[in-house]
């Protein structure tokens, strides 16, 4: 961002834009930030960058939708709060140079490329440039040095924090049952219901004379069964028609369930495997629990820090619709 001092910015900034001597339109300035400014033309450029990345992500329509309403707007509250941040980096003289270059280097040989203009080519081809791309990375890895030394060393979690979260939320570190099934699937539609009950009992009476459960499948059941030979897969409780789970559930590992109706069909189980739900051991889960918790922390702290900081700054915002739609 362009810094200019805060005494012209109060007194010659009561409209939107700077003037040279002639009445030319220099530039318009979207936002100041204490001795700071956003310009229009470095917000549109933020803002085609990631609008590009976005598209880059072939994201489904409706979340591409929600993705782009949320870009618009807070974009500019993003702005602000990463300029607050690399004021305080400069203040505090934090330079990341060495880590830039090395970070650099590892991009560098993790991708093959044998100088800086490969790589340079490789992020103006994502429709980048790269200096504005190499800006971008020394900003994060300074923000990110800023909330290290600011924030995260003053956290600290205690054994006795981890071991009460787990004892109360053991639903989080509970494996479901699951079931490994196979199914013979008859459909409804277009069969009458005497037609159904014959093929039922034509398939019963071929697994009780000893044929293969899949080799009948196969040969009588409806798609996509049929295709898949019975094979129906590994199912969690909770994925399947509430119908089926209690058929499983009656039946033991390694036999046949009686006929079951659906809405679609229907359904002949046999129950592969039978897995009972269980709660992972402590010392299973303890680094997720520590990971969580020591996530929430940081952005618990993170908020409060950037609160902290806009409430000692001088912010104004003299666009809040830089796009203008």
């Amino acid at each position: 961002m362009k810094r200019i001092a805060i005494a012209l910015l109060v007194a010659g900034l009561a409209g939107m834009t700077l003037f040279a001597a002639a009445p030319e339109v220099i530039e318009e300035i979207v936002a100041v930030v204490n001795d700071d400014i956003i310009t229009l033309s470095e917000f549109k450029q933020q803002f085609d960058l990631q609008v590009q990345q976005l598209r880059a992500a072939n994201l489904p329509q409706d979340q591409y939708d929600k993705q782009y309403r949320l870009l618009k707007s807070e974009l500019l509250n993003a702005m602000i709060t990463e300029v607050l941040l690399l004021q305080q980096a400069r203040e505090k003289n934090i330079n990341v140079s060495e880590e830039l270059k090395n970070n650099i280097a590892g991009i560098k040989k993790e991708n093959n490329f044998s100088s800086d203009e490969d790589l340079r080519r490789a992020v103006e081809q994502q429709g980048i440039p790269y200096d504005t791309w190499l800006k971008q990375f020394e900003d994060t890895l300074l923000k990110r040095a800023l909330m290290i030394s600011e924030v995260y060393r003053s956290i600290v979690l205690d054994d006795s924090e981890v071991v009460q979260y787990y004892k109360q939320h053991p639903q989080e570190f509970t494996v479901p049952a699951e079931f490994k099934l196979g199914a013979i699937y008859l459909a409804t539609s277009g069969r009458t219901a005497e037609d159904v009950e014959a093929l039922k009992a034509e398939i019963s009476g071929k697994l009780k004379s000893g044929a293969a459960f899949g080799d009948v499948a196969a040969q009588m059941s409806d798609s996509p069964l049929k295709e898949a030979k019975g094979e129906l897969g590994i199912f969690k409780k909770q994925e399947l028609d509430p119908i089926l789970v209690q058929a499983a559930e009656k039946t033991k590992a390694g036999e046949i369930s009686p006929w079951v109706e659906t809405k679609n069909g229907w359904y002949l189980l046999k129950v592969e495997e039978k897995r009972d739900s269980y709660l992972r051991t402590f010392d299973a889960v303890r680094s997720d629990v520590q990971n969580k918790l020591l996530e929430e922390k940081r952005q618990k702290k993170s908020e409060e820090y950037i609160a902290s900081l806009r409430a000692q700054s001088f912010i104004k915002v003299l666009n809040p619709n830089p796009l203008g739609f």
